[in-house]
């Protein structure tokens, strides 16, 4: 592996490259909002995991957490803001450029 690829491995977004992150950012990617229980459901991860990510990517400013109630039931529902967004595409991309480096 060349120099330009370990600093390019190294310059990934750390924070969506844990694999858990990745799979909860990359569905938010695809939908305006999930609420808990989907992504419960979709990342196969514990209650307690997926509140922990959650909470990890919402301080870092990727998701936004709205806390609401579908009649008397209380509901979670999360969705990427503009910065988590952003970040995806240029995670995307970095790896992308990345894997293309490598002969097939």
């Amino acid at each position: 592996m060349s120099d330009e690829a370990l600093r390019q491995a190294a310059g990934f977004d750390r924070l969506i490259h844990e694999p858990s992150r990745l799979v909860i950012v990359t569905i938010l990617s695809t939908v305006e909002k999930a609420d808990f229980l989907f992504l419960l459901t979709n990342t196969g991860l514990t209650k307690g995991n997926l509140s922990t990510h959650l909470t990890r990517l919402e301080e870092a400013g990727y998701v936004a957490i709205e806390k609401t109630f579908r009649g008397k039931v209380p509901q979670t529902l999360v969705s990427l803001t503009g910065a988590g967004r952003a970040a995806f595409e240029a995670y995307r991309k970095s790896l992308k450029n990345f894997v293309n480096q490598f002969p097939e």
